[in-house]
């Protein structure tokens, strides 16, 4: 498979992981839209939000608890963040493989782009 965060996962490309455990890895953006741009990744590889079956609602459910705690752990929890996930090419996903972006240490507007 050819794609980028499997790789991470395996080990196979190196990445400096800031949170993993069981289900999901956690990885600095490498082209960060906000001071804290971090990526919540499951360890199952999932194209899209559109591949999500009943048996990833709890792997959903735990990306979002994890971003919530990277958020009070790189001090951007009181101030406020965005935890955002695109879905498909005119959603603006890039990389084929379900992530969750946790932004924060900015003013964070609304509509994004």
């Amino acid at each position: 498979m050819n794609c980028i965060f499997c790789k991470i996962i395996a080990g196979t490309l190196p990445a400096r992981l800031i949170y993993e455990d069981e289900t999901i890895v956690a990885v600095d953006d490498l082209y960060p839209k906000a001071p804290q741009h971090k990526l919540i990744i499951p360890r199952k590889h999932l194209a899209t939000l559109n591949d999500v079956t009943e048996e990833d609602k709890q792997l959903l459910g735990h990306m979002m608890y994890v971003a919530q705690k990277l958020a009070q752990k790189f001090g951007i929890a009181d101030s406020g963040y965005r935890v955002l996930m695109n879905c498909n090419n005119d959603g603006g996903q890039e990389v084929f493989h379900l992530h969750l972006h946790l932004m924060g240490g900015r003013l964070l507007r609304w509509p994004p782009g």
